[in-house]
């Protein structure tokens, strides 16, 4: 006769030697950036809730899974320091940046402005690095008194920037100064529509890339549009460029 214990030895041997399962990815809302910065990896929707980034610290959304969902909720804020930033980075496939209604992201400018910008004075923390994004999206986000420029896109392949508001018209009696919008740089397959930027330097500068779109935008206080790298780089190829109403 067969002993239950051994058929529950045997049923307890096989459950240890099964393959762990692997944890799914799921929702996760952060409100503090550490918390987000270290356990990013395991969430497919991102919701960043009244975000307070501490100083010197970039707010690393680097390296995200394939297809996150990263979404701005509330006030975002940056505290306080004299360095080369960037406030908040970005890399990953498929991915899906924005904000939701209500939100903004505010970098308070006007604690590093001194009419200097990036030409010397106090070191000012670029704001946004859109690097080595892939197949990817940034809706909506509603952006306040960058320190200096604002939107870094290098290294890009199809990406899309739809809806975005930047407003740094405080930097206009308070010093602002090299607050361009969009550098895009090495890229290809931009698609920028809807921008309204309020700025003090360009609104739009395309260094190097092909397949760059700007469309419908709204472009006030600052440089305009730029096409064409001023030298100093070792890619400045400038090829099908679209400014369109």
């Amino acid at each position: 006769m067969f002993s239950s214990t051994v058929l529950l030895s045997g049923l307890v041997a096989s459950v240890l030697a099964a393959p762990a399962l692997e944890p799914r990815a799921g929702s996760c809302t952060f409100t503090d950036a550490a918390t987000a910065i270290k356990n990013k990896a395991g969430c497919s929707t991102i919701t960043l809730n009244n975000i307070v980034v501490p100083a010197k610290t970039t707010l690393d959304l680097t390296k995200l899974n394939d297809g996150t969902h990263v979404i701005f909720q509330g006030k975002t804020t940056f505290g306080y320091a004299e360095w080369e930033g960037p406030l908040i980075s970005f890399t990953g496939n498929n991915l899906l940046i924005e904000g939701a209604a209500g939100h903004s992201i505010d970098c308070e400018g006007k604690r590093w402005w001194d009419g200097k910008g990036s030409n010397g004075g106090k070191k000012k923390p670029k704001f946004f690095s859109a690097h080595s994004l892939k197949n990817s999206n940034i809706k909506n986000l509603n952006v306040l008194n960058t320190p200096v420029q604002a939107f870094s896109i290098n290294s890009v392949t199809n990406l899309g920037v739809y809806g975005v508001h930047m407003d740094n018209s405080l930097g206009d009696s308070l010093g602002g100064h090299n607050t361009d919008a969009f550098d895009v740089g090495s890229s290809n397959g931009v698609y920028i529509s809807g921008a309204v930027v309020k700025n003090q330097d360009d609104c739009l500068a395309i260094n190097s890339g092909t397949n760059i779109t700007f469309t419908g935008g709204n472009c006030s206080g600052g440089h305009g549009l730029s096409i064409g790298s001023v030298g100093g780089r070792s890619d400045n190829t400038v090829k099908t460029v679209r400014i369109l109403n």
